[in-house]
Formats: structure tokens, sequence, C-alpha cells
């Protein structure tokens, strides 16, 4: 999850989405309150060092509130 520290969150919280699903190695699920990736280790983490690293460069300052779950496969 992101929660960018500024009035206008939607924009950059759709990019972030956006470039997540840039990913092809990741398969990316967006729910109402968070978005999840599901792949090996490496791949979802290098994404989502690169995508915290590239937020922060287009949006300043963000919140990101990340769990690891080895082995999680949704239930939907």
């Amino acid at each position: 999850s992101m929660y960018p520290m500024r009035e206008d969150f939607i924009p950059p919280i759709d990019a972030v989405i956006e470039k997540l699903n840039s990913f092809g190695n990741v398969s990316v699920e967006t729910v109402a309150t968070a978005t999840i990736l599901i792949g090996d280790y490496d791949s979802v983490t290098n994404a989502i060092k690169e995508t915290i690293a590239w937020s922060y460069t287009q949006f300043g300052t963000s919140v990101f509130a990340i769990k690891l779950i080895p082995g999680y496969e949704p239930a939907y």
C-alpha cells in the first residue's frame, strides 16, 4: 500500500500501480486497499525496490506498507 504525503494522492497511487504492472515477471493484482504482487522473491522485491525509488523521484515522500508472505496464493 502507498500513502503519498500530499493532498492529491490518487495520481501518484495510480502511477505506482502502472509502474508495478510494467514488470513482466511479477503478477499484479489491485484491490480496494492494496496492490498484491505475486512472483518469485527476487522479482517481487526488485519490483518493489525500483518502484519505491522511482516514486520518490516522481512524487516525493510517501509511506509504503509492505507485507511479505512466502508461498501466498490468493483465494480468488
